[in-house]
């Protein structure tokens, strides 16, 4: 990978010329008989279009880079005094995806909230995941909606757009809230247009899992993982070959996991944009930027563990747990995984419980996800708190005041070493049980380390995106053919191709 990191770099941006083609990742037809990408598009001559590439692959030019910035007197206030006006309890009810150990420990900290003070009940409502949350939310009408809601990171630009929750940097304004303490990244990776739209709550990114007493069987140092992919396959061989697990590590081709938010984090740990306009941060991406020659030899490295019989593909892993289960496979098991940081505490408790046997959470170690190189840093994952507009003054207010008491360093603190996720706030790691947590279990804290350690590359900023969410799905599926054996070149060329249109879609609407 560093071979091809200093030749793409020397030649500079390479963008192909997507052509969509037939296949996987080609589009129904809408009833009008157009492409589902491309219904309702004005004509092309007045939506802008990505630059053409030159005779030598590379991009001249693109939309200017100019930070573009909302006045907050333009979005809908924060009335913090309201709160203080409003007569009797105000009722919020909260959307969230939180499930098993993760729910219980929202769960607690909001019965602590409610428990704490007379002038606001917070209800929570599970809609059963991420996914659940996003669709009935946008489906849902003003009066439909809940005071409350959590969104991922990747739909950050599509939320702002929406024009229909109440941006938290009015609330910062308005109360003179003091942030100092808060991780900058986890701060910037919801903030677009210079806006900080939301507040980060439970903020994750992907880590390795792996079997120490594999490693061991193996001939492996189990307090050293792989740190690169070169890395990984070298131990992935070793263990394969010395018959100490069937496979060195399983993947999957989720798109909120293998197939899509992984290929993210690849392209920023390679210091890679993912998309241009420094991922969409300094002005509306135009076009996607993974099908470059660094996408190529990536997903081709990739490829070949699988291919090789290093690795193994649990496909599209709806409910997150195939890749983890693939560890605990009496016959045919995996020595790693990648997966998300919040499942860490859930994992402890399955593992302790007894529930697998053979297994403890002893025997399971954590490292930072192998990269293109030993470059440290990962993008803001998780999710973020939205209060929602037009829901009333009382209940705008009341929402930044339950929001409030989700971050602080107490509330942080506990939150951090019940789940996995990483603390928003550097202050947290002072108090109990986050210090004792992260004192005693080291693997807690791999996730902060990493989150810590990126650097101010632009590249380091995740791509905001409008269509951010459809991508992960093109590319999942993208991810998922090349596992299978597809030209990865030609495949990615279809992605992006799929991608542009997608952008340009949106775009055009917004």
């Amino acid at each position: 990978m560093n071979t091809m990191r200093q030749q793409h770099q020397r030649r500079g941006w390479q963008v192909r010329a997507g052509v969509l083609v037939a296949g996987a990742l080609v589009a129904v037809a809408c009833s009008s008989g157009e492409s589902i990408l491309d219904a309702g598009l004005p004509p092309p001559d007045t939506v802008p279009v990505p630059p053409t590439a030159g005779p030598d692959g590379s991009v001249a030019t693109t939309i200017p880079a100019t930070t573009t910035t909302t006045p907050l007197a333009d979005l809908p206030p924060c009335p913090i005094e309201a709160l203080e006006e409003a007569s009797g309890t105000v009722e919020l009810t909260f959307w969230h995806g939180m499930n098993n150990e993760l729910e219980d420990a929202l769960t607690e900290l909001t019965n602590e909230y409610n428990a704490g003070q007379d002038k606001v009940r917070v209800t929570l409502q599970n809609q059963g995941g991420y996914n659940e949350t996003i669709d009935k939310y946008f489906q849902s009408g003003p009066g439909g909606r809940p005071e409350i809601v959590q969104m991922p990171e990747y739909m950050v630009q599509q939320t702002a757009d929406s024009d229909s929750t109440v941006p938290i940097g009015a609330c910062f304004e308005g109360t003179g809230f003091d942030d100092s303490a808060f991780l900058p990244r986890a701060l910037n990776a919801y903030q677009t247009g210079g806006v900080q739209w939301s507040m980060p709550f439970n903020v994750s990114n992907p880590i390795l899992y792996y079997n120490k007493k594999i490693f061991e069987d193996a001939g492996l140092d189990p307090e050293k993982p792989p740190q690169t992919l070169t890395e990984l396959r070298q131990y992935s061989k070793k263990i394969v070959d010395s018959g100490a697990a069937r496979f060195g590590i399983a993947f999957d081709t989720g798109q909120d996991n293998g197939g899509g938010w992984f290929l993210e984090q690849w392209f920023s740990k390679g210091k890679e944009l993912f998309a241009d306009n420094a991922n969409g941060r300094s002005a509306p991406a135009t076009q996607v930027m993974y099908n470059n020659d660094f996408g190529v030899e990536l997903l081709t490295e990739v490829q070949s563990l699988v291919a090789d019989g290093l690795a193994v593909n649990v496909g599209a892993n709806p409910s997150g747990q195939d890749s983890f289960l693939k560890l605990a496979d009496q016959e045919n098991p995996a020595a790693m995984t990648i997966g998300t940081s919040a499942a860490l505490g859930t994992i402890k408790v399955v593992l302790d419980g007894g529930l697998i046997p053979g297994l403890t959470s002893d025997q399971f170690g954590i490292g930072p996800m192998p990269g293109p190189d030993e470059q440290p840093g990962v993008l803001v994952g998780g999710a973020s708190l939205h209060i929602v507009a037009d829901q009333g003054d009382a209940e705008a207010a009341a929402s930044w005041d339950y929001i409030q008491h989700l971050v602080t360093a107490e509330a942080q603190s506990f939150w951090a070493s019940k789940t996995g996720y990483v603390p928003v706030r550097t202050d947290a790691l002072d108090l109990q049980p986050l210090k004792k947590t992260y004192r005693d279990d080291p693997r807690f804290k791999v996730a902060y380390d990493q989150l810590t350690a990126s650097s101010d590359d632009p590249s380091s900023s995740g791509p905001v995106i409008g269509p951010l969410r459809e991508i992960r799905a093109v590319n999942s599926d993208a991810v998922s053919a090349i596992f299978g054996g597809a030209d990865v070149a030609a495949t990615l060329e279809e992605a992006a191709a799929q991608s542009n249109r997608l952008i340009r879609n949106y775009n055009a609407r917004n």
